[in-house]
């Protein structure tokens, strides 16, 4: 079977193309810096192609591309303290999911081009939550992080900025929401094919374009270490903002 014959039919061969570029850059991002692939891959992929086949495309590569670190994080990681999280989670992926495979594709792609933007903007903040344990705003941001994911699978932020400011090893934290977005992701897939979303076209087309965003994590991570993490963090938030103005579905066309 001819790579061509893994493109689904309402996708040219350019915008194919198109997408497995962003998928690379997306992915150099995610591996050098362990965030913003779904920043920068959803608001650029979901202007060439249905925001519904995008978010399912990038649950398939992104789920694939990260099993291999489950067994350490689950490992390393307060099981506990995360299942209490995952719990909202549970709660938000279905509502996101839902909202996605209900609303129109470009009232979806304006929706992500304002929730990225917010999440940039959390981002830049460098807002770490150093409140007090409690069940209820750990739940409330797994919630909210779910919802994200469910909708875009744009849900990173609020966790990273949630498990990165509580008082624990950094191990700790990284292994935690490393098992948190493995619990989400699956709740995803679960959403995802109970309501259609991940369909035979996603799933031919991840073939396609997974392995560029395998080389784009594994040439982000044999960058680091060789760059100043501050610019390349710089260099993603840029990457990340003009995906944003560029996903604009004011700008209709621009990228077909």
């Amino acid at each position: 079977m001819s790579p061509a014959a893994l493109i689904p039919a309402d996708i040219s061969l350019n915008a194919a193309m198109a997408i497995c570029v962003v998928a690379f850059v997306s992915g150099t991002a995610r591996g050098f810096s362990g965030f913003g692939s779904a920043l920068i891959f959803m608001p650029l992929a979901s202007s060439i192609a249905d925001p519904r086949l995008v978010a399912a495309l990038l649950l398939l590569i992104d789920f694939v591309a990260a099993a291999p670190l489950l067994p350490n994080a689950w490992q390393k990681a307060d099981r506990k303290a995360t299942a209490v999280i995952v719990t909202g989670a549970l709660i938000g992926v279905p509502i996101g999911t839902y909202f996605l495979s209900r609303l129109e594709p470009v009232t979806t792609r304006w929706i992500i081009s304002i929730f990225v933007f917010g999440l940039l903007l959390l981002l830049l903040s460098g807002w770490r939550y150093r409140g007090k344990d409690h069940a209820a705003i750990a739940i409330g941001i797994g919630g909210l992080s779910g919802f994200c994911s469910g909708l875009a699978q744009t849900g990173g932020p609020p966790i990273v900025g949630y498990w990165l400011g509580r008082p624990i090893p950094s191990v700790i934290a990284r292994a935690n929401i490393v098992l948190f977005f493995g619990a989400s992701d699956f709740f995803s897939a679960v959403s995802y094919a109970a309501t259609g979303l991940i369909t035979l076209d996603a799933i031919k087309f991840a073939f396609v374009v997974g392995p560029v965003y395998a080389c784009g994590v594994w040439f982000g991570a044999s960058l680091f270490g060789k760059a100043s993490e501050t610019v390349f963090r710089a260099i993603c938030y840029v990457l990340i903002a003009a995906a944003v103005i560029f996903g604009l579905p004011a700008l209709d066309g621009v990228l077909r």
